[in-house]
């Protein structure tokens, strides 16, 4: 399974590389450390040429250079990139970037736990939930 993380701060990386290790499943997780790395991921370019198209994206809001709400509305609006499921996990709880996200095809949003163990626990749920649950479509 591969999963695309964009998010710019090293903490969370390290945390969601963390409770993956611990989970039930191998995952390959792959890292874009703001929107503009997201999308040159997704579309294969520069240096990652060779990238292995993502089976979820786990979208942070908050990044530098294009944020999340941008890279999500390029995502969605690409014929090649629209199926693949982007799952919101970010910090902010504010109800305009939940409805804002939502009106541009997120398939969930997270708000991420301050707490390191909670923030694990969510990881883990949401690798369970996207892996062991729900029927992903075949990558293309």
């Amino acid at each position: 399974m591969n999963i695309l993380l964009a998010e710019d701060n090293e903490g969370d990386v390290r945390l969601t590389r963390e409770a993956m290790k611990e989970g039930k499943l191998a995952i390959n997780l792959h890292i874009a450390k703001d929107g503009v790395e997201t999308m040159e991921f997704l579309r294969r370019e520069g240096k990652f040429a060779d990238a292995t198209r993502p089976d979820i994206i786990l979208l942070d809001l908050n990044m530098p250079r294009k944020d999340g709400r941008e890279a999500l509305a390029e995502i969605k609006a690409d014929d090649d990139l629209k199926s693949i499921p982007v799952v919101i996990l970010t910090t902010s709880s504010a109800e305009e970037d939940v409805m804002k996200t939502y009106d541009l095809h997120a398939n969930c949003y997270i708000t991420k736990p301050v707490d390191m163990d909670q923030f694990i626990k969510v990881v883990q749920t949401v690798e369970e939930f996207w892996f062991s649950i729900v029927k992903l479509p075949d990558a293309r």
